[in-house]
């Protein structure tokens, strides 16, 4: 399978609410790599990378899992695999 990498810079209220926790315990259920971190402009920052079709899912998975009410934007990028990541990780 081809492997992709996701890049999505998300902003409105998703600092300080859990967003990076609850985005990796969302990981778990897909076959995702990756990692979430905070900004210091106040947005936060996924990478990760997979199968396009699963990374689709994780995208919808974050919106279900509460998340979603505080998105504003999300700025979605899609890039070649690097195959940097071994699981999922919060950076900071």
């Amino acid at each position: 399978m081809i492997q992709s990498r996701l890049h999505v810079l998300y902003s409105g209220r998703v600092q300080n609410v859990g967003f990076r926790y609850t985005t990796k315990k969302t990981a778990l259920g897909y076959e995702v790599r990756g990692s979430i971190r905070n900004l210091s402009d106040g947005k936060v920052e996924l990478v990760c990378e997979g199968v396009k079709e699963e990374l689709e899912a994780f995208l919808i998975g974050i919106r279900e899992s509460g998340l979603g009410r505080f998105i504003r934007q999300e700025e979605i990028s899609w890039e070649i695999s690097r195959n940097e990541f071994k699981g999922f990780e919060i950076s900071s």
